[in-house]
């Protein structure tokens, strides 16, 4: 893995999206939008906004990524680019790496327009530091990408790629907590829900929106989802083939 591959990757990354107008458009307006509709949906009871807004200003972000990261590989794939990039004397690790930082840094734009519009214009209460808010929900905006990334090697089309969002991320969604709490939950989800990224997610929000200071829970969780994030790219190395 060499540094100048990597960052050239990501240069060449974000330069074909900056030729495309709507998803630069939507990737930071999209998260924005949505938390605008939840916390009208919850106009009369703030608190209530408070519980599920804060666990989905994670989950938006991470959506979003992942569809188009999941999407803008897949095409890599399809249009020979990736064929043609795999046939230069570049790491794999190179390769997947530059994708992740040039989306990152998208991430970081998307995650900090929504959480300065979550707490300073919707009101969103959080007791912890707006800057751990804002690494948490980042974390999981790399969760996203590292998905995305990882499930475009089996899709062969676009439609296969967002079959993959109802497979890999909405059942985790459902167990994380944010519809019951996971101790209500049988004991197998809550197991399962222990070995589970979006989870350990949405345990950080919830720290951080109710304690002060940086808990060590969270720190624990955050952990977690950098090394599930970092063990999926992996993967995504290992299955990371040329189609001749």
């Amino acid at each position: 893995m060499t540094v100048h591959r990597t960052l050239g990757t990501a240069r060449r990354v974000l330069l074909q999206l900056s030729h495309d107008p709507r998803t630069i458009t939507l990737l930071p307006s999209v998260p924005c939008l949505l938390l605008v509709l939840l916390s009208l949906v919850y106009d009369k009871a703030p608190r209530t906004f408070d519980i599920v807004g804060s666990t989905l200003l994670g989950v938006f972000p991470l959506n979003s990524m992942f569809l188009v990261t999941s999407i803008t590989m897949l095409r890599e794939r399809l249009s020979g680019t990736l064929e043609r990039l795999l046939a230069l004397p570049m790491a794999k690790t190179d390769l997947l790496l530059g994708y992740a930082i040039a989306f990152g840094l998208i991430a970081v734009a998307q995650v900090a327009l929504a959480v300065t519009l979550a707490v300073h214009l919707l009101g969103l209460n959080v007791n912890g530091p707006l800057w751990l808010l804002m690494a948490t929900a980042l974390t999981a905006s790399l969760l996203g990408i590292a998905l995305g990334l990882f499930v475009s090697a089996f899709a062969r089309s676009e439609s296969q790629a967002l079959q993959f969002m109802p497979t890999v991320v909405l059942p985790q969604v459902l167990i994380c907590g944010l519809l019951t709490p996971r101790d209500r939950m049988p004991q197998m989800l809550d197991v399962l829900a222990a070995w589970l990224p979006i989870p350990h997610m949405a345990d950080a929000m919830t720290n951080v929106r109710l304690h002060a200071g940086i808990p060590r829970s969270v720190v624990h969780d955050l952990a977690f989802v950098a090394a599930s994030a970092v063990l999926i790219l992996l993967l995504g190395a290992a299955t990371l083939r040329r189609r001749t």
